[in-house]
């Protein structure tokens, strides 16, 4: 099964490698394919300090957790995606958080869900009728089926 992974995600997995996220996104390459847009990369660079700060890691320790979190997701260029998929996906998005376009354009390319613990960006798009999430429960519940 293939899933999009929101930024969140990942930084929470770098954050605490040793926790359910964590866990997830270095111990499922058998069961899940993840996949990311390729600008998260940059994030996560632009995000170091603060990450740092946060999980008071040095650099070479978040940089280490980076690898282990992000060694499993497949990290794909924006040209991928059409035209028309992200204009859909910007009027989705519009009113709710405009940053989150390039998962909801990702998910209507790739036609899978997206994995994310944004509650404000599901109940909002909810409302729209897309239902293309899945929590960090459901997924671990989902491997653990398998």
């Amino acid at each position: 099964m293939r899933f999009i992974v929101d930024a969140n995600i990942v930084f929470s997995g770098i954050l605490n490698t040793k926790g359910k996220i964590g866990d997830l996104l270095i111990n499922s390459k058998k069961h899940f394919d993840f996949i990311a847009p390729d600008f998260l990369r940059g994030e996560i660079r632009k995000h170091y300090s603060r990450l740092c700060k946060i999980s008071r890691l040095t650099i070479d320790q978040v940089q280490e957790s980076e690898f282990q979190v992000c060694n499993d997701i497949t990290f794909i260029s924006e040209e991928q995606i059409k035209i028309s998929t992200w204009i859909a996906a910007e009027k989705l998005v519009a009113d709710i958080d405009p940053k989150d376009v390039h998962y909801i354009a990702y998910s209507k390319h790739f036609r899978c869900k997206i994995w994310s613990g944004d509650k404000t960006l599901m109940r909002g798009l909810i409302k729209k009728d897309f239902k293309k999430f899945i929590t960090t429960d459901e997924l671990f519940k989902l491997r653990e089926t398998q």
